[in-house]
C-alpha cells in the first residue's frame, strides 16, 4: 500500500472562510497559531462541522485490495477515480503460470493475508483469471473472475469533515485490518500542521 497526498487546502482558507461570518478577518494570522485554534473551535468545539469542509485532501492510493475498494462505498461524501479493470487486465496476459507457491510473484497482483490457505486460494483465483484472458475471452466478462484481493489503485478527494469521519471509524480495531492500515497511512501523510484536527486510534 502507497498514499501519495497530491494537494490540500492551506489552513487559512477554512480559517478565511470561518471569518467572513464576523468579517474579522484583520485577525488573521495566515494559516498560523491564531487561525488553527480558530479552525478547531468553530469546527471542533462548536460543532459547526460544516467550515471544515472547505479543507479538501487529494490523496493517491494504491496497492489496497478490491475488498477495501468496496469500503469506500460507506463513505459517500467523497470524490474517487478507480483503476479500471475493463481496460487494465491485459497487464496479466503476458504472466507465466501462477502456482499456490508464488506468492512474491502474484504480490504484484494480490494483497496477501499472510494466512496461507486464504493466499494459495487468492493465488488459485488469479491462475483462473490469467486462463481466461488467455483465452481471449473480454474484460468486460473476464472481470467477474477477480479476486476480491486483486490490487486496485485510485485517486480519492475528501473534505475534512469527511475525513475526520473516516478516519475515526477505520482506525478502530473493529474495521477491516486493511483499511486500519489505510487509514494510519492517510493519517501519517497530512501535512504536520492539519493533523490537529483528526483523531486516529492507536495501534493495540
Amino acid at each position: 500500500m502507497k498514499i501519495t497526498l497530491q494537494n490540500y487546502t492551506p489552513l487559512v482558507i477554512c480559517a478565511n472562510a470561518i471569518r467572513t461570518c464576523w468579517q474579522s478577518f484583520d485577525k488573521s494570522d495566515c494559516g498560523g497559531e491564531k487561525d488553527k485554534e480558530l479552525i478547531d473551535r468553530v469546527g471542533n468545539k462548536f460543532k459547526h462541522a460544516s467550515t471544515l469542509e472547505h479543507l479538501v485532501y487529494n490523496f493517491y492510493i494504491q496497492g489496497i485490495s478490491r475488498a477495501l475498494l468496496q469500503e469506500f462505498a460507506r463513505h459517500r461524501i467523497a470524490s474517487l477515480s478507480v483503476k479500471s479493470s475493463r481496460y487494465t487486465l491485459k497487464e496479466l496476459k503476458s504472466e507465466i503460470t501462477f502456482t499456490c507457491k508464488d506468492s512474491e510473484r502474484a504480490s504484484k497482483y494480490l494483497v496477501l493475508t499472510g494466512i496461507e490457505m486464504v493466499d494459495e486460494m487468492s493465488i488459485k483465483a488469479l491462475e483462473n483469471l490469467r486462463l481466461v484472458l488467455v483465452e481471449g475471452i473480454s474484460n468486460d466478462k473476464a472481470k467477474y473472475c477477480l479476486p476480491e484481493s486483486y490490487k486496485t489503485e485510485l485517486t480519492w478527494t475528501i473534505n475534512a469533515r469527511s475525513l475526520q469521519n473516516f478516519l475515526t471509524l477505520r482506525s478502530d480495531k473493529s474495521a477491516l485490518w486493511e483499511i486500519q492500515n489505510l487509514a494510519h497511512a492517510l493519517y501519517d501523510s497530512l501535512p504536520e500542521d492539519h493533523k490537529y484536527l483528526f483523531n486516529v486510534k492507536e495501534y493495540d
